[in-house]
């Protein structure tokens, strides 16, 4: 059986080789036709160093943890750090 694959932009990595996706999905409603979003979170086991902001690829893996059932695949694409800037006229 194939294993299933999911794109979704990392929110949280406070935990040790943990991270948090956000997998965001549209459809539209079977009876008013209205189109509805839904974002779902999953934890999923990251080797590889992911930030917040990091767009990433989640595969099926074996249960890790009690909640850790996916695994980062691949980063499709990096996010824009920001650092933490003294705001303007204060000196560090």
């Amino acid at each position: 059986m194939a294993r299933r694959r999911l794109i979704g932009k990392v929110v949280s990595n406070k935990m040790t080789k943990t991270v948090t996706v956000e997998v965001a999905s549209s459809m539209r409603h079977p009876l008013y036709g209205k189109v509805v979003h839904r974002t779902a979170k999953y934890l999923a086991h990251d080797e590889q160093a992911c930030k917040p902001g990091d767009v990433v690829q989640i595969v099926e893996s074996r249960p890790i943890s009690a909640r850790k059932r996916w695994a980062v695949e691949t980063v499709l694409s990096r996010g824009i750090q920001v650092s933490e800037l003294a705001p303007e006229g204060e000196s560090a």
